[in-house]
């Protein structure tokens, strides 16, 4: 395909002339006319400022996302996308079909030429130059197309993971955009294609030059694109069946509501012509205790709440079994986008966030674990995490755990007051017992000295006597 002549960014122009002069008939009109107006409308599609700023938009986003998203898939995909509508600039498409313009004659030479009988129009081989130009240009057009649908896929992929939503969001947009611009001038090319060939022929019938002879032109661009690619030119789109479809369900909303009018104003008549009797006086006191109805409601509403708390811990602890028993990151991954809806239909938000983090984490761990690598000490700490994330212990069971902390917190203070209750105790009891043996010592002390101070005194009196009794008194 790469040395096919179409498939060159470059085409060599043929070395003849560019236009010749032919018979000038109302069939040779007819055809220049309708290859001006196909010309001018692929013109004014490649001009269009939509298309424009849609290119502008996706430079600025490659630009932005160059270092930060350089190995994402959608990136690539997008920058796949920038690389043919740089071809198609570099082609130079629009500059040829302005040549081709300005090469057939206006209205007021057809008009002279037509009382003339003769006319100057594009040779046979600028036609066929031109044509290989529409060609090369029609197959990047469905390139570019296919490049466009691959890249939104990925960009979906995305989204449906929730990751980067506003930017993904911008992409789907920019990209559905310029699908949707591409495939207009792909039809407009073909078109185009389908004129060029007609004067060809008027041309060659006058003044035949064939300049190509490796490559025959194709009948039609659908045959030339292939059948994967051609139902983009002969599909037809579905406006008038969406059209119908919208008038039917209008008329069948004005239908409703006429039909409500008239039962309404049928209630009203009835309520007119209806006896509503006499008013009846209730035995029922001003002073009346309410608290027996209040009771009894707010035993209903208990009754309620307490089916709907038994089968949301029924869910988890299916879910947490479930869990325990799977063996791959595809069955977590199953299990977790079966749980992530339930969670968001039972308004548990935190449950949901959590759940919907380790969703992501499986959809990481699955190329590795297709890859052949060994995760099973992945899966066992996502399967923990899974279990916690079903029941977080949270701002839900706070005042629990605070309660139970304080409950801890007073069984800490007893011990603590009875240690010390304890040892100010046996504290003081040592003191009395050691000041009841220091008074003991003191009092055996005293005793001590009062015995020795009377056998001393009494001694004393001994000696004084003996001394008396000797000397003679």
């Amino acid at each position: 395909m790469a040395g096919e002549p179409w498939n060159r960014v470059n085409i060599a122009f043929p070395g003849a002339v560019s236009s010749v002069r032919v018979r000038f008939c109302s069939t040779t009109d007819v055809r220049v006319k309708d290859l001006l107006v196909e010309n001018e409308m692929v013109l004014k599609l490649f001009r269009s400022e939509i298309l424009q700023t849609e290119v502008r938009l996706l430079y600025e986003l490659l630009y932005v996302l160059n270092n930060s998203s350089r190995g994402n898939k959608t990136f690539k995909g997008v920058k796949q996308v920038e690389q043919c509508i740089n071809r198609l600039k570099s082609m130079k498409l629009d500059v040829a079909l302005q040549e081709l313009t300005d090469l057939c004659p206006n209205r007021i030479q057809r008009e002279l030429s037509f009382k003339a009988g003769e006319c100057d129009v594009p040779s046979q081989p600028m036609l066929e130059w031109l044509c290989l130009k529409v060609l090369g240009a029609g197959q990047l057009m469905s390139c570019t197309l296919s490049r466009c649908s691959r890249a939104f896929a990925l960009s979906k992929q995305q989204l449906k993971w929730e990751e980067f939503v506003i930017l993904n969001m911008v992409i789907t947009s920019m990209l559905s955009r310029l699908w949707v611009i591409f495939r207009g001038i792909l039809v407009s090319l073909s078109t185009l294609y389908q004129q060029l060939l007609e004067l060809i022929r008027e041309v060659a019938n006058a003044q035949p030059m064939p300049s190509l002879k490796d490559f025959s032109l194709p009948a039609e661009m659908a045959q030339f694109l292939g059948p994967s690619d051609a139902f983009l030119l002969t599909k037809k789109p579905a406006h008038d069946h969406h059209a119908k479809y919208f008038k039917e369900q209008q008329k069948q909303k004005q239908r409703g509501q006429k039909s409500s009018v008239k039962v309404k104003n049928q209630g009203k008549m009835m309520k007119v012509n209806e006896d509503l009797g006499v008013s009846i006086e209730r035995g029922v006191g001003l002073d009346t205790d309410m608290k027996p109805f209040l009771k009894v409601f707010r035993d209903l509403t208990e009754g309620k709440s307490f089916p709907q708390k038994r089968r949301k811990a029924d869910k988890n602890q299916k879910f947490k079994k479930r869990v325990r028993a799977v063996t791959t990151f595809t069955d977590m991954a199953t299990l977790l986008e079966e749980m992530i809806p339930w969670c968001e239909s039972q308004k548990m938000e935190k449950e949901k966030r959590l759940l919907t983090f380790l969703l992501l984490k499986c959809q990481r761990m699955k190329c590795l674990e297709a890859a052949g690598y060994n995760v099973q000490r992945r899966l066992r700490t996502l399967r923990r995490e899974a279990c916690w994330a079903s029941s977080p212990q949270g701002s839900v069971t706070r005042a629990r755990r605070s309660s139970a902390a304080e409950r801890g917190h007073a069984r800490l203070r007893t011990r603590f007051q009875s240690l010390r209750s304890r040892f100010t105790s046996s504290k003081y009891s040592t003191l009395r017992t050691v000041v009841k043996k220091e008074q003991l010592k003191g009092q055996r002390k005293k005793s001590k000295c009062e015995t020795t101070s009377q056998t001393t005194s009494c001694d004393s009196h001994d000696d004084i006597d003996d001394i008396f009794a000797s000397v003679g008194f």
